[in-house]
């Protein structure tokens, strides 16, 4: 099933267990943001991106830093970045995984459709994981992945928030080759790019949502009903901060930015701990004038 009608995809959600697959990750890699730089083109669409002030050597030690908080968790592998991709350090919309397959998104601006062509991290899901791959960044429809489709893993059920960066068309591409049991599509606030800023399920089985950032602010609250009562709404000032960017990379971890977590209130914190989750962080104040957060870092492997 893939919809916009909400009532529908909530009955059919209801009825899908956590049987579909693995809740979290099993590894993740990353991508260096080596020429770490204001990419104009991306900022057309892009609020959360900095006018000026872009510290390329603070942007590399944070993101050092993430690459070794992260590895405590699980296996994660980081790529050299292209000065001539300055978007690179956000791989997570360009690649992404289901177990024994690669799926590569087709992203709008030409300034990031470079990405895709990577055959450093194409060869090593091909050649040394002997993954098969799904190619959708020839196709003309935008579709960024994991960017603009959050998927729960465990339910098989993927969340598609539809903009510039993702038409409907591409939605049902990656429907198709995520292997989804339903999608529900819906439209982002004006002013919104990706529905992972916006939009975070956690291991299956909790939701972070940010209304603010969903034309209907009723989709907010028809997908926090699928996880009640672990359905966490954030406010505008944890929206602004990136909380909604977050990510579990285990059953009992969430990782957001020190900022997105400095900015959680204690109903969230007390939210999160309910749900049984610890929240985690790196600084990334250099890497968050980008646009993107840590989640956005982050290309999970299945």
């Amino acid at each position: 099933m893939i919809t916009r009608d909400v009532d529908a995809f909530l009955a059919f959600a209801r009825g899908c267990g956590p049987d579909f697959g693995v809740p979290t990750a099993r590894a993740a890699f990353l991508v260096s943001p080596d020429g770490f730089a204001r990419a104009e083109e991306s900022a057309r669409d892009n609020r959360y991106m900095a006018a000026a002030g872009f510290d390329a050597r603070a942007a590399l030690l944070e993101h050092r830093a993430l690459h070794a908080a992260l590895s405590r968790e699980l296996p994660v592998a980081c790529f050299p970045g292209d000065p001539l991709a300055p978007d690179g350090l956000f791989p997570n919309n360009v690649f992404a995984t289901v177990p024994g397959r690669l799926v590569v998104g087709r992203m709008r601006h030409p300034v990031r459709q470079r990405e895709a062509s990577r055959q450093d991290i194409r060869g090593f899901f091909r050649d040394l994981l002997g993954y098969a791959e799904t190619d959708l960044s020839q196709q003309p429809h935008p579709c960024e992945l994991t960017g603009a489709l959050v998927i729960d893993r465990a339910r098989g059920l993927g969340f598609c928030g539809l903009s510039e960066r993702c038409d409907e068309a591409g939605a049902a591409l990656m429907h198709a080759a995520f292997g989804l049991r339903a999608t529900l599509l819906f439209d982002l606030a004006p002013g919104e790019y990706h529905a992972n800023v916006v939009l975070a399920v956690l291991a299956g089985r909790a939701v972070i949502a940010s209304p603010r950032g969903f034309a209907d602010p009723g989709v907010a609250a028809a997908i926090a009903s699928l996880y009640a009562p672990h359905a966490i709404t954030l406010s505008p000032a944890e929206h602004a901060a990136f909380a909604g960017n977050a990510i579990a990379l285990s059953p009992d971890g969430v990782w957001m930015s020190a900022g997105a977590l400095a900015a959680l209130t204690a109903s969230t914190r007390d939210a999160l701990q309910r749900a049984g989750f610890e929240p985690r962080s790196v600084a990334l104040p250099a890497i968050e004038a980008a646009g993107g957060s840590l989640r956005c870092c982050v290309a999970e492997i299945f």
